[in-house]
């Protein structure tokens, strides 16, 4: 099956984490970092520090009916049944995973694709996590499965805590049972996936000098039913150096498609086909490229960078390519590269599922999208631009390679996502999600700020149309990894949740900000803000800041900003350049000390993306805007709240921790909140997801002056 925008993709599962005494390397040079020691993420002591500020952040929100209020509208919206089941398609069926009041960790379910389509699925309970914790004593996390073509056998992903370190075992899908002599990796940072019945392809921690210095698995091999894991076959091993070796695995009609991808950096890779032998390939595609799949024995990629295959004419940067992979197998020669789409200046393909038929893509333009879908037919691609709405996020569900079908959505910040079905021939709307809030009351514009260099930078700004003279504003953005922000309707935990609700409605705004380092305009978008560039997203966020400020919208002591994981940079990171623009900063399981960044959790494989601190001249960079170094004591900064959890085994703890101490320390107006579990957020259950965000909009209610304490 492959997944869109909804979908679990090809994983690449961030994994490592390191005990934080390992990282005195990163030390002040005016002497050891006082607040080092809560880099001991289980450490006895950084865990009592953890409860006392938890404790004290609980007591300032959490009595106030701003935040009862809030965390159960947010709650009720999430547990709600009338949601969309969004859909994983292979073969006649439809899979999903689900959580609510009553499966608080969630079911692994299934229905038949005619059956889903009406709207109205008969489902059929695969796997229930509670249960299983039930029947264990324990609280795994639902991480995803992997199915053999048959979906006779199914390998489960579980964690415990949501951290990306899983257990992986094998489940009989007809008697839902796991099965007592199947495959089953331990404890580790893993992914495996079935190459047939019989066979599964896997990449884990084998012992000492397994993994790369990013800590993630650096080997893969090739296990037969019955074998013991040690006896399983390397086919691949890639250097201490490389990021990772991740698999992605292609099933259908035409055959299966088993490939490595041995990551040089964390935008760059080489790939390589493994034959039934156990030999592999290496492809003929730039390290730049981004696979997404297999259609009728099509190898299709997207370009991060423009390429002129040998003997042919360049390919554009961003372009949807394909070209026969049974060719290169057979001749070792590279066929005719077929370019589908090059997006301009001003576009990107943000998401692509290959399906049995056809290509599936969302491609945007000044950041609202469309779906195309691109099909192969006697040797031909041809296009076809589906009738979906205009002016907001039209994405891919999920696409099915063993039929033509395909599931869509669009939704916008005031529209209700719709769910599409496509049949080959026509979509049809098989279920909207009802309205959480008065749309008709609201208005959304996009708008354009001037950045420092003269760059248009777009953004998009959400609230009351009675709204009159200046208001609570919350600014959000990312700014990084290639990831585009598009308008969605504040249904997803890791971007700001039920906001029309929880706070437009109340008669606060929203800004939306598209800055550089994402991917709202293809790869060069994202490249023109990595690395020595890096602070070009900074100058971004901040240039429409000033922008709503100039327009009115808002003013310092009503603006307040929010961002999560590298988004928690963003906002730190322009709070100590600007700390008079602000009055309100949440940052959420952040990046803060860019110093020591490779000392922790999976840091090192995102040398690419910031530099390495390694190199003086990088790090003399990145101290000209590294928060931890830079906050200082006897400046005024906005009121600050730090959100984190203990089981984040990628970005870890460390930073929100050693953030929150150094500026309380300092004299600061800091509130720190850390859960237990959740991993890299939101948040293992819809509880989880509901308190931290109902926790952050009170902070900002209080700050900004929305209500009154």
């Amino acid at each position: 099956m492959r997944y869109g925008k909804f979908g679990l993709g090809i994983a690449i599962a961030a994994m490592g984490i390191m005990s934080g005494y390992a990282a005195q390397r990163g030390e002040n040079p005016g002497g050891p970092d006082p607040y080092l020691w809560l880099s001991d993420i289980q450490g006895k002591k950084p865990l009592a520090w953890v409860k006392d500020q938890t404790d004290k952040t609980n007591a300032a929100l959490k009595p106030q009916a701003f935040y009862k209020e809030t965390y159960q509208q947010i709650l009720t919206a999430l547990n709600a049944p009338d949601r969309i089941a969004y859909g994983n398609l292979s073969h006649q069926w439809v899979f999903n995973f689900w959580q609510d009041k009553a499966h608080v960790r969630g079911v692994w379910r299934r229905a038949s694709i005619a059956s889903y389509n009406t709207g109205k699925p008969e489902w059929k309970t695969l796997f229930d996590v509670d249960a299983w914790n039930r029947k264990l004593g324990k609280e795994w996390v639902w991480n995803g499965s992997d199915c053999n073509d048959a979906l006779t056998h199914c390998l489960l992903f579980l964690s415990p805590g949501g951290g990306d370190a899983l257990e992986i075992r094998e489940f009989d899908v007809t008697t839902q049972r796991f099965l007592d002599k199947g495959f089953a990796l331990p404890m580790a940072k893993s992914s495996a996936q079935f190459i047939d019945e019989n066979t599964v392809l896997f990449a884990t921690d084998f012992g000492k000098g397994t993994m790369t210095t990013s800590s993630y698995p650096r080997i893969v091999k090739m296990w037969k039913r019955g074998q013991k894991i040690a006896d399983a076959r390397v086919v691949y091993s890639g250097k201490p150096s490389d990021v990772w070796a991740q698999l992605a695995v292609f099933h259908g009609p035409s055959g299966t498609v088993p490939i490595i991808i041995r990551g040089l950096t964390f935008f760059t890779a080489e790939f390589f086909y493994v034959k039934a032998d156990g030999k592999t390939v290496k492809l003929p595609l730039p390290i730049g490229a981004d696979l997404k799949g297999v259609t009728r024995g099509q190898l299709v990629a997207t370009l991060r960078n423009a390429w002129t295959p040998h003997g042919q004419k360049k390919i554009g940067q961003g372009s949807l390519i394909a070209f026969d992979l049974n060719t290169f197998i057979a001749t070792g020669k590279l066929p005719k590269v077929a370019v589908l789409a090059t997006p301009d200046s001003h576009g990107t393909i943000d998401s692509v599922a290959p399906g049995r038929d056809a290509v599936f893509a969302a491609e945007f333009e000044n950041v609202t999208g469309s779906v195309h879908v691109y099909g192969f037919d006697k040797g031909a691609w041809n296009e076809t631009v589906l009738d979906l709405p205009k002016g907001g996020s039209a994405q891919i569900v999920s696409s099915n390679d063993f039929g033509p079908e395909a599931y869509l959505t669009f939704e916008s910040f005031l529209t209700p996502p719709t769910l599409y079905a496509y049949d080959g021939k026509a979509v049809k709307a098989i279920k909207s999600l009802p309205a959480r809030f008065d749309a008709s009351t609201m208005t959304s514009e996009q708008f354009w700020a001037t950045s420092k260099d003269g760059t248009k930078i777009p953004y998009f700004v959400i609230k009351r149309k009675d709204a009159k003279g200046p208001i609570p504003t919350i600014l959000y953005s990312y700014g990084g990894f290639e990831l585009a922000l598009t308008p969605w309707y504040w249904n997803d935990g890791h971007r700001p949740i039920e906001a029309g609700e929880a706070w437009i409605a109340k008669g606060g705004a929203m800004v939306v900000a598209n800055i550089r380092g994402g991917g709202e305009f293809g790869p060069a978008w994202h490249q023109a803000a990595l690395k020595y560039n890096h602070a070009k997203a900074f100058e971004d966020f901040e240039a429409v800041a000033r922008d709503i400020i100039a327009k009115k919208l808002t003013t310092p002591k009503q603006l307040g900003i929010v961002g999560a994981s590298n988004g928690g940079l963003l906002v730190t990171a322009t709070m100590v350049k600007a700390p008079d623009l602000f009055s309100a900063v949440v940052c959420q399981r952040p990046l803060i000390d860019m110093v020591r960044y490779t000392q922790f959790g999976a840091g090192a494989s995102w040398v690419d993306e910031y530099g390495d601190p390694a190199d003086p001249k990088m790090r003399a960079y990145i101290e000209t805007y590294s928060p931890y170094q830079l906050v200082k004591k006897d400046v005024k900064y906005p009121a600050q709240l730090y959100i984190t959890e203990t089981t984040d085994d990628r970005v870890t703890p460390v930073f929100a921790r050693m953030m929150a101490a150094k500026t309380e320390a300092q004299g600061h107006d800091v509130l720190f909140h850390e859960s237990a579990e959740g991993g890299h957020g939101p948040g293992s259950t819809n509880a989880a997801q509901a308190e931290m965000w109902a926790l952050s909009y009170t902070f900002f209610a209080n700050k900004l002056g929305l209500t009154k304490k």
